[in-house]
């Protein structure tokens, strides 16, 4: 596949922003296909037709080159692949899952030009004047924007955000891409309309890009998590902060995950688990206030201090009192092995219908009881040992085949869910050992 001519662009009566945006999809699904082949392809439609799970066989080449296709599409598209990388195991090969692992901290940066255009449409001719040192590398790229470092010429560190161009314009037209490929490999049980899903994904990723409301919800976080010693959360500088470019202290460490070389003791490793999957359970049952982006790169570990850095408040949602009592009534219900309460508290959040046929409803009670035996295991539970994601991911998968999901939870779980999920890998790719039982008896 070529890209278009400039005479093919104008033909098309397409901005050029969006052909390349279609030409990278293209080539990046070209670059997925090509790695499957044609019996990956048919083990896939074996695997849809009630067969044992594919695993997508790419190879090293094609798996950097998809990976590379993704960095450059940013927005949306890019949130699915990071999403996609943050435990392969199940779907990838493990080379593959590592290599994917890299869009976690990397998109592809803008080019300087550009980038001097967005500093002056945001700080006005002469930007510059205001800062003492500005370093026009940026030290990260996502999927939204990327940061530099800088330093004010009144003496302040700072990290600054700046959105890429043109992601907020696109993440309608990327969501719909998005549902098309979703309607195409059958991502929703028949019946289940994953619309409503997508129109809050829609909804997130607006919010996300509007870096004055992210300001926002981390300053109320900030509040929230208080002087806890454990955690550091970078001030927001309001004078450098518009809705495109967001100013906040520098702050050092390195990714949290990294703490999974052979360089960090497992006490660390555990600690940090630990403390990460108790400020997960404080945010929905204590906070009310949940930063839903499970990417690891949100974590940075400061070893000097011990402290882990909490970045990226794009993701915030507050969570409306009776949906936290809900779950506050499943979560206690699983752990007691109490049915008819996980039955009752499934049915309010949508989890199963009330007329649901009682072969269906245990069937997913019993999944949910899966789930939860990180909170019912007395002790330290091991991720580093544990096959729960195996087994929860085969049984959900022939559960999802076999009709049993009859209703959808409300919108707005879907990024709780993520977020706990997210929470759930960092311990596995930590090899972490925790104490979740103690830890949910306190918090619920």
């Amino acid at each position: 596949m070529s890209q278009p001519s400039a005479s093919e662009s104008r033909g098309l009566a397409v901005p050029s922003q969006r052909l390349s945006r279609l030409w990278h999809l293209g080539r990046a699904t070209g670059d997925l296909a090509a790695g499957i082949g044609v019996k990956g392809l048919i083990d896939l439609a074996r695997t849809r037709a009630g067969g044992q799970p594919a695993r997508i066989q790419l190879s090293p080449e094609h798996t950097r080159r998809f990976t590379d296709r993704l960095a450059r599409m940013r927005g949306a598209v890019m949130k699915m692949g990071q999403l996609m990388s943050m435990d392969g195991s199940d779907i990838f090969t493990p080379e593959a899952a590592e290599i994917m692992s890299t869009l976690r901290e990397r998109a592809e940066p803008m080019p300087l030009s550009q980038l001097a255009q967005v500093l002056e449409r945001e700080y006005g001719t002469g930007w510059d004047k205001q800062f003492k040192r500005f370093e026009f590398t940026p030290i990260a790229a996502a999927s939204i924007g990327q940061v530099h470092r800088a330093e004010t010429r009144d003496g302040r560190r700072l990290a600054l955000k700046i959105q890429f161009p043109g992601v907020r314009e696109s993440i309608d037209s990327d969501i719909a891409n998005l549902a098309m490929l979703g309607r195409s490999f059958g991502m929703a049980p028949k019946g289940v309309d994953i619309a409503p899903f997508l129109e809050e994904a829609r909804h997130q990723l607006h919010r996300e890009a509007d870096y004055d409301a992210e300001a926002e919800a981390l300053e109320s976080y900030r509040v929230w998590v208080g002087d806890d010693p454990d955690f550091h959360i970078p001030a927001v500088h309001r004078d450098l902060t518009t809705r495109n470019i967001l100013a906040m202290d520098f702050a050092e460490g390195v990714p949290v995950d990294r703490l999974a070389g052979p360089e960090y003791r497992r006490a660390e490793r555990d600690r940090a688990a630990t403390l990460l999957m108790r400020l997960t359970l404080r945010e929905l049952f204590e906070f009310g206030l949940v930063q839903t982006d499970p990417n690891f790169g949100n974590y940075l570990y400061d070893a000097a201090s011990g402290r882990i850095v909490l970045l990226d408040f794009g993701a915030t949602k507050p969570v409306a009192p009776q949906l936290v009592e809900r779950y506050r009534q499943l979560a206690s219900s699983a752990i007691r092995g109490d049915r008819a309460g996980m039955r009752a508290a499934s049915v309010a959040l949508g989890y199963v219908g009330a007329d649901d046929p009682d072969e269906h409803v245990e069937a997913m009670m019993d999944l949910l009881a899966l789930a939860s035996e990180p909170l019912r295991h007395p002790g330290h539970y091991d991720f580093g040992l544990s096959d729960l994601f195996e087994r929860v991911y085969h049984r959900g998968r022939a559960l999802f085949h076999s009709g049993v999901f009859s209703t959808a939870p409300a919108p707005e779980t879907l990024f709780l869910h993520r977020k706990f999920m997210g929470s759930f890998m960092l311990s596995r790719r930590l090899r972490a050992r925790v104490e979740l039982s103690e830890m949910a008896r306190i918090c619920l």
